[in-house]
């Protein structure tokens, strides 16, 4: 399969009326959708590997192509509250106050599922992941199909999830009809998973909305133990990400406790080089600046994600420094840690989840 790889200004989807070329190519995307095929498109969180959501089939091909567990539920992407609730059997108060204050965006609410939802799509369970995405490019597909649409990220299972097209060029080129590309994703962490199936809310996985905004709204919201220890995995996943190997690259990760002294565990953490290996540094740029000669010639590459005190832009470079390092061919990766709050629970999330898939999480 020859895939087509579109390359737009994310202006362009700002504009109103649509130009034609836009126009042009929603309707191909669309036509793709409706016909059973699979569409990569960009979100504000990463890019999303798009399928039919009512159509079995089609979900199936998102599993085939990503090699993806079979039981590890999908999110439903909509572009109206009315598509929304036409994929689930209810719709509390507790959901109408969230999509009221965070949709669009990335928030994902977990509800008990409607008959119309295939079961392929919820991992065999009786609930169903939907979030609205505030992306331009998104709403725009999702207005064009006119039908909701099942979306993980668009890369391989157990990857680093993509925050750029060539990202999801890298993994799916010839696997796909589609790929949308607008440029980096404004947030590069996903959606936060929430559900809302029990009496007191619960963060099934922390991300672009935090526990401390849902807490504004809502009152009292827990967190599951999964999305704390992100390390640990279900038998039986309720959410993306909850199970099964995440967000990994194929070097070890050793990560730097956010709250010890940060030259001597990078110090310490390079002792853990074997003759031949090749090492990268992950850190913040308050960091990156305590570093000497010494230690800079020790390390094969350095990545800055930027400053702590930014901690979401940060944060949404995570994913494509792990990335980066599977480029160059690294061994053994040492990333700083972030405090776990706001935005650093999200970032601390995907990190232990990145550094357990190796069966070698280590924290120094």
């Amino acid at each position: 399969m020859d895939t087509k790889w579109i390359h737009l200004d994310l202006e362009e989807f700002k504009k109103s009326p649509l130009s034609e070329k836009v126009q042009a190519i929603l309707s191909e995307a669309a036509e793709l959708l409706k016909n059973g095929e699979l569409v990569a498109f960009p979100t504000e969180t990463v890019y999303g590997l798009g399928a039919n959501a009512l159509q079995d089939s089609a979900c199936q091909k998102i599993y085939q192509v990503k090699g993806r567990p079979s039981d590890n539920p999908l999110i439903v992407h909509v572009a109206t509250l009315q598509q929304a609730q036409q994929v689930v059997r209810e719709w509390p108060e507790q959901a109408a106050i969230c999509a009221r204050e965070f949709w669009p965006g990335p928030l994902t609410m977990v509800l008990p599922k409607n008959d119309l939802v295939p079961s392929v799509v919820s991992g065999g369970l009786e609930t169903v992941a939907v979030r609205m995405p505030s992306h331009p490019a998104a709403l725009a597909l999702l207005r064009a199909a006119d039908l909701p649409v099942a979306a993980p990220s668009a890369n391989i299972s157990g990857k680093p999830s993509p925050t750029e097209g060539k990202h999801v060029w890298q993994d799916l080129n010839g696997k796909i009809p589609l790929l949308i590309d607008t440029g980096k994703c404004a947030i590069g962490l996903e959606s936060t998973v929430l559900d809302l199936t029990s009496e007191t809310p619960c963060i099934l996985r922390p991300g672009g909305i935090t526990l401390e905004q849902l807490q504004a709204v809502l009152g009292k919201v827990v967190i599951d133990s999964t999305a704390q220890n992100g390390a640990k995995e279900v038998a039986v996943p309720q959410a993306p990400g909850m199970k099964y190997r995440h967000y990994a690259p194929r070097g070890t990760i050793i990560i730097l406790n956010a709250d010890e002294d940060k030259k001597t565990q990078i110090i310490n953490g390079l002792r853990q080089k074997r003759s031949g290996q090749k090492v990268a540094l992950i850190c913040f740029a308050e960091t990156a600046e305590l570093l000497d000669r010494k230690i800079l010639d020790q390390i094969d590459f350095l990545f800055e994600l930027g400053s702590l005190k930014q901690p979401r832009r940060a944060a949404g470079k995570l994913f494509e420094s792990l990335r980066l390092c599977d480029e160059k061919a690294i061994n053994l990766i040492l990333v700083e840690g972030m405090p776990e709050s706001g935005i650093g629970l999200a970032f601390m999330n995907r990190l232990k989840k990145a550094a357990g898939a190796n069966g070698n999480c280590i924290t120094l």
